[in-house]
């Protein structure tokens, strides 16, 4: 599944967090989570700062915000927050694209890796101007999970070889003795490692580069 590399301008509407980070623009907030409940966002956010008390000020001075300071050691603050949901949440959520954290939040532009089909994809600049939201797609990335490309056969013995140090260098185990583990002959278990390996490795360098190195004529 693809994973966009995505920066947004989260002040553009109301949204407290970042209303205090365009407020306090030299600080660096990490949003460790974020999830929406019945009552609202309830995040988590942390931040090295020199002066903990200003930062605490504006969030006690935040509308619409509750707040709970869960670490403080006159360096490292960790806070825990609850906000109504914002305009760019529920763009985000409209468009399907989930974030992964830690997201990045300075001077009211929050940068953070989202996972999405390429169709979710393909409709995110539509969610997002319909918002009003200023937005950078700054990457996109193909990402997989070798479990949803193998069978479940593949995926058990490779598993299984790279766990006994199959693919270690030096060998932490010979073929026939996965083999044995399986109880089948050894090569039962080559043709299926093989298969595997032909999967991930084609998946990893992308099909049209094997293609075009196929179809190239020698020189």
């Amino acid at each position: 599944m693809p994973r966009v590399q995505l920066t947004f301008d989260a002040a553009v509407h109301e949204d407290p967090l970042a209303a205090i980070s365009t407020e306090l623009p030299d600080e660096e907030f990490s949003i460790l989570s974020s999830h929406p409940t019945d009552d609202g966002i309830l995040g988590l956010v942390e931040l090295d700062t020199t002066d903990p008390e200003t930062v605490t000020q504006h969030f006690e001075d935040a509308p619409e915000m509750s707040y709970e300071v869960l670490h403080n050691d006159g360096r490292t603050l960790v806070i825990q927050y609850l906000i109504p949901e914002t305009e760019s949440n529920r763009a985000l959520r409209a468009a399907g694209i989930l974030p992964r954290f830690p997201a990045q939040l300075q001077d009211g532009w929050l940068t953070a890796e989202h996972t999405a089909s390429h169709e979710r994809i393909s409709q995110f600049p539509e969610e997002m101007d319909a918002a009003g939201i200023p937005y950078e797609l700054q990457s996109i990335t193909q990402a997989y999970d070798p479990s949803e490309l193998l069978t479940a056969r593949q995926h058990e013995c490779i598993t299984e070889a790279v766990e006994r140090g199959y693919y270690d260098s030096p060998r932490g185990c010979t073929l026939t003795e996965l083999a044995e583990g399986f109880g089948v002959n050894p090569s039962a278990v080559s043709g299926v490692l093989h298969r595997a390996e032909e999967t991930i490795i084609k998946e990893a360098i992308g099909e049209s580069s094997v293609e075009a190195n196929e179809n190239r004529e020698p020189k």
